[in-house]
Formats: C-alpha cells, structure tokens, sequence
C-alpha cells in the first residue's frame, strides 16, 4: 500500500525531527514533547485508517491490516524512544520500577496509540474523533460509488447512441458544455448546412427564441404552467413568472429544454431530430421536412440528448456525418 508507506515514512521523519538536540531538556519539556509526538501519532493514525477505508470490502480489510500492523510497529518505536528519555532523566527501567513508568508513558500518551499489548479503554475525544473519521470515509466512499455509477450510466448512454448513429453514417460532434450547448449544437448545425459559418450566433439564437416565446406565449403557457405552477398562484405572477424565464432564455446560460426547442423550430422552420440513449428520440417541426418527405441531414437540424454526460446535468451535441 504505498500510500501508508508514504505515511510510515512521512511520521519516521517527524519523529526523527522532534528527538531532542544534544542541549539538555527539562523534565517538563520532554513531557509536553511526548505529548504532542503521541498526538501527532494517534492524528496519523486516523488518516492512514481513512485512507484505507475506500474501495472494495477485500481492499478495505487487507489495507486496515496493514495499517494496524504499521501503527503497532511505529507505536513500539515511540514508547521506547520515550522510555529511554524518561530513564535518561532518573525514571529506572529496571523490573521493580518497570509499572511506574509504563504508567507515566500511559499518562504522557493520554491513550494508547494502538499497541496490540495494549487494551486501555479509549478517551471520549478519541471515540469522537474515530467516529467523524469514519462517517468521513463512508461519505467518501458513497460519493465513489455514485461517480462510478454516473460512469457506468454515460458509458451505456453512449453506447446505445452509437448502436444508433452508426448504422446511419453518423456520429457526434462534442459541444461546450457552459449552459449554452442546446444554442451552440444548433449554431453548430446551422454552419454544417451553409458549409461555412452559421447564419445565427447562439447568442442570437436565445434572443429569437425568447422573443418567439414572447409574441407566441399562447402556445407555450400551458407547458410552462405544467412545470411551473404552485399552490394559490395568480395570474399576474405566472406571466411574470413566464416573463422571468424568457429574460433568462435570452440574457443567462439557463439551460434550453423542449420548450426552447419547440421555438427553435418555428423561429429557424427546420425539422428538429433529437437522437437518445437513454429515452426514445424526439422529432420536431415535422412540417418542416424537406419535400421529399425524408427529412435529410442535408435539411434537418440533428442533436443528440445525453441525460448522464455530466455530473450538473443534461446536455446537448450536434450530430454530423461521419
């Protein structure tokens, strides 16, 4: 485990540091020095325990073993190093003096820093401090298991995109992802069919959108109301509330959703295919087909909708020829 080796040799070198120079040292000094060198230890102790408490149930035991065994093996080195300063000063090792000073280097440690020898009953502060240590690992290791199921889920999101593009010549082009991706994928289209440069910034593109919304706000109304409405709500508030959001489509990164791309739609008159990996695709402004009824990628705007692309939430691409 090198992390814990890295420890090991992190606290050795501390140790190494705090041994005292040549100069005597008063027996009050060398008391508050073990004190803090146990301390230092137990703090350490609870680290190398958190580190070890990630990953599977296999890891997390061979990684605890580990450490106890480091800790015991570093626990040893202090209590004799402090001994030896303790008899250094007139506190006799010898056998019939042997209880009292494990006693002073028991009181010195305030608890024992984990020596398998020693069963000494832990301090409430050590209980505590254990306690938030391991409810910090298991916080930890719960944000772990989410990561990797949003991992897994993007993962089988883009696959089951692939399965569909593919068999169609096509593939994804990757959008910023900043709030603005619905507007930067259409622009992205836009550009495909001038084959040069969009006619339509996605800065322009919002404005259309909020102003399409605005004079039209009859057909979108009763959308907005379905995800908006609360309990003992005017009318007056609801169109401001409307009003708020279509401020928001034209002058925030808020981002677009179905009833931005049901305005897109009318404001460009294209026909809109939204491809998924995870929900059956959407097609949009079906009037707006190219004559021959096939709506081609030569006339229709073509996006893709990924529900776990990012942590923050959904996001759109644009869909081009491979």
């Amino acid at each position: 485990m090198a992390d814990a080796t890295q420890v090991e040799d992190k606290i050795t070198e501390e140790i190494s540091e705090n041994t005292p120079d040549k100069k005597r040292e008063t027996l009050e000094e060398m008391l508050s020095r073990h004190r803090k060198e146990a301390t230092d230890l137990q703090n350490k102790e609870i680290a190398m325990k958190k580190t070890a408490a990630k990953g599977s149930k296999a890891e997390q035991k061979a990684k605890k073993k580990q450490v106890d065994e480091e800790i015991s093996k570093l626990s040893t080195k202090l209590k004799e190093r402090h001994a030896g300063e303790l008899a250094s000063v007139g506190y006799s090792s010898a056998a019939d003096g042997r209880g009292n000073l494990d006693n002073l280097v028991k009181a010195i440690a305030g608890v024992s820093v984990s020596s398998q020898a020693d069963h000494s009953k832990p301090s409430k502060g050590v209980k505590r401090r254990e306690k938030i240590s391991q409810q910090e690992a298991a916080r930890e290791q719960r944000i772990q298991e989410e990561q990797t199921k949003m991992v897994n889920d993007r993962m089988i999101e883009s696959e089951k995109l692939e399965q569909k593009l593919t068999p169609l010549g096509l593939t994804i082009n990757e959008i910023k992802s900043d709030g603005h991706c619905l507007y930067r994928a259409v622009e992205d289209q836009l550009a495909l069919h001038s084959g040069g440069s969009s006619p339509y910034t996605y800065q322009e593109l919002r404005e259309m959108v909020a102003a399409y919304m605005r004079k039209h706000s009859s057909e979108f109304f009763p959308f907005f109301l379905s995800e908006n409405i609360a309990e003992e709500e005017s009318e007056k508030s609801l169109a401001e509330r409307f009003e708020n959001h279509c401020r928001e489509v034209e002058s925030t990164a808020a981002w677009g959703g179905q009833l931005e791309l049901g305005a897109l739609t009318h404001c460009l008159k294209k026909h809109i295919t939204v491809f998924s990996g995870s929900f059956p695709d959407v097609e949009m402004g079906k009037e707006y087909k190219s004559a021959d009824g096939t709506g081609s990628s030569s006339s229709s705007i073509m996006l893709s909708y990924h529900r776990h692309a990012f942590g923050l939430g959904e996001h759109y691409n644009s869909v081009v020829p491979c």
